[in-house]
């Protein structure tokens, strides 16, 4: 078993009147990628904030490398990668002079060059930070967080709004810190990012964590390997199908009926026949292997993206 590298217990941020966070338990095992899932508001940044140092709970505790933020803070930060959601760099610096800025505030760790060519950018390297597209400018953000060779990397939603090219870049780069030791923890908008780099993952929803396992393991919690998607031209109420014989469970969303089936080569013909009995026009029927994003729509009622 892997030594904790991320410890929260009993985790609460109050901001006023509301709770952001609500007694959150979390441990990151040294080594893995752990990825923190959850619609817009449910505690996620706050989350990570606090577990970076950049906001102090109002309750619980919180250990990173078996330190403490209200002991030993500066050590800590020498150990620690941060890339955050949006990050605001000079814009008259060009992008070594940046990472030359960011290395210099740790003891130790890479050159700047070497940071630079880790992330693919070593043609940009003299170029100003106001001349980069949005996908170099992220990659900037994470040469900085890598130039200081961390032993745990926070990543704030790293590819959100990022062409797929740039996303593959930076899960190569993630990847690659992996395979020398480190930890990551991320949050991120992209279940199919979270399938590809995560070893467990945890679904915060107001403030709590609602599920936490391996996206194999939470997949196979819905007890189905398809997922079958329907839109009705009129309403039709969920109950009336989730009598049918291959039919788990049925929720909606958005006027879409989502039924997870065991065998969808035989839960379609019977949900066919139930329509037409009905008397109910379809205008769309889609199936799919369950994925991450259906434990998410099932346990919260909404899409992750659209939320």
């Amino acid at each position: 078993m892997n030594a904790i590298a991320i410890r929260g217990r009993g985790l609460v941020k109050r901001f006023d009147d509301v709770i952001a966070v609500d007694g959150l338990d979390l441990e990151v095992r040294s080594g893995e990628c752990f990825g923190l899932l959850g619609p817009n508001g449910a505690g996620k940044t706050t989350t990570v904030e606090m577990l970076e140092g950049l906001q102090s709970p109002t309750a619980g505790e919180i250990e990173i490398l078996g330190r403490r933020w209200d002991r030993q803070a500066t050590r800590l930060r020498q150990r620690l990668g941060i890339q955050l959601q949006q990050s605001e760099f000079q814009d008259k610096l060009t992008v070594l002079e940046t990472v030359r800025l960011f290395r210099s505030f740790y003891e130790r760790g890479w050159s700047a060059e070497q940071a630079i060519q880790t992330v693919s950018l070593q043609e940009k390297a003299r170029a100003y930070v106001r001349k980069l597209s949005g996908g170099q400018k992220q990659r900037l953000s994470l040469a900085c967080a890598l130039v200081g060779e961390p032993e745990i990397l926070f990543l704030d939603e790293p590819t959100t709004g990022l062409d797929p090219q740039s996303r593959l870049r930076i899960w190569d780069v993630v990847a690659a810190f992996r395979q020398r030791g480190g930890t990551v923890l991320l949050t991120t908008h992209y279940m199919e990012e979270a399938e590809r780099l995560c070893d467990r993952v945890a679904i915060i929803d107001r403030g709590k964590v609602i599920a936490l396992g391996s996206p194999a393991e939470l997949i196979g919690s819905l007890r189905a390997d398809h997922v079958v998607e329907l839109e009705l031209e009129s309403p039709l109420a969920p109950e009336t199908l989730a009598v049918l014989d291959e039919v788990l469970a049925v929720g909606e969303e958005n006027g879409t009926l989502r039924l997870t089936v065991r065998h969808p080569h035989r839960a379609v013909p019977l949900l066919l026949g139930e329509l037409e009995r009905r008397g109910a026009k379809l205008t769309r029927l889609a199936t799919h292997h369950a994925t991450l994003e259906d434990v998410f729509v099932e346990l919260t009622g909404r899409h992750l993206r659209d939320s």
